[in-house]
């Protein structure tokens, strides 16, 4: 298949998870000017670059640099077209322990890659968000909505400039580090996996997929959305019986600022949510930079009074057979 051309591309958190089979995904598709990969880490760009080497791929550019360092996002948002901001701090306990870390990076890194964005002209500029953004439990939650607003009210900010932001929002993801299925994974072994609470259910996604979901709204944003897949659920003990079925389980007890239940579209959040066939789209409440008619554009259909998105309400569910088959574990 013929890669289509397109400009200069650059992904914060670059050598993350997502980043790394976003890259892999940009390159087997698309024949960008440039892909920017933007992280903190040396250690694991020199690591990419054993995967993705710019020998093979004479786009590609690896720039270290925070999204707490304003003047680095500047320079490296020179001639950049498309910005996907997936640099964050995410891990609850963590968060909850250095709040003004999370805070720094999450918050004010997101206002950094804002301001740089409509300085340097870019055209859009994705946001990765979280279901624990939605009515937050955790400072995490907390920082990743703070930013979502940054990002929905930037289209205004922007003023004069074309610059566009819109957010992508969605929920685990199958296999990502930190996720609970590595760590199942790894205590198969011991014949016995810490459940925190039996009713406890979850949102899942594939690495694939949210890529896949990241790169349609690129092509379809206007500014200000949030965008959410419709993706299945499963209860977190199913999961663990699915990964471990000769393994036992424990109840732990539910951990500070953990939920039973996620949701990804509040009811709150409904009364400006338009549904489509594999996703939703909450619109902001303030859009006065756009004339788009959100309304009546591309068949969405207003949710009704009383909807809430959540995981355990949820009309899809993932079953055993298919969760193993997307993370390769033996039956």
């Amino acid at each position: 298949m013929e890669r289509t051309e397109c400009g200069s591309i650059l992904i914060t958190g670059g050598t993350g998870s997502f980043g790394k089979k976003f890259t892999e995904t940009i390159l087997e598709r698309l024949r960008p000017e440039r892909l920017i990969i933007f992280s903190r880490d040396e250690l694991k760009q020199f690591e990419m670059r054993d995967l993705f080497p710019e020998e093979r791929y004479p786009c590609i550019r690896y720039f270290i640099g925070d999204v707490r360092d304003r003047d680095r996002l500047y320079r490296a948002f020179d001639g950049v077209d498309v910005v996907v901001h997936a640099a964050a701090l995410k891990q609850v306990p963590a968060a909850e322990y250095n709040p003004m870390e999370a805070i720094k990076t999450n918050v004010l890194g997101a206002e950094n890659v804002i301001d740089a964005a409509i300085d340097r002209n870019v055209k859009k500029v994705i946001a990765l968000s979280t279901d624990k953004a939605a009515n937050p439990i955790n400072l995490y939650g907390a920082t990743k909505l703070c930013s979502d607003k940054l990002f929905t009210a930037a289209n205004s900010y922007a003023g004069k400039h074309e610059t566009r932001f819109s957010i992508v929002r969605y929920g685990n993801v199958v296999g990502s580090r930190g996720s609970v299925i590595p760590f199942f994974l790894k205590l198969r072994k011991t014949g016995v996996l810490p459940i925190t609470d039996a009713r406890m259910t979850r949102f899942w996604i594939t690495l694939q997929q949210g890529v896949d979901f990241v790169l349609t709204n690129l092509e379809r944003m206007h500014g200000g959305e949030i965008y959410v897949p419709k993706i299945p659920s499963m209860k977190v003990v199913d999961l663990a019986k699915a990964i471990a079925p000769e393994c036992g389980t424990r109840i732990v007890g539910i951990r500070p600022g953990e939920k039973i239940h996620e949701v990804m579209v509040p009811e709150d959040d409904a009364r400006q949510t338009l549904e489509y066939d594999d996703y939703f789209a909450i619109l902001p409440a303030y859009r006065g930079w756009s004339s788009a008619d959100y309304a009546n554009r591309n068949g969405g259909r207003p949710c009704p009074e009383g909807f809430r998105y959540a995981s355990d309400t949820n009309n899809r569910w993932l079953g055993p057979e298919e969760l193993r088959s997307l993370i390769g574990a033996p039956a």
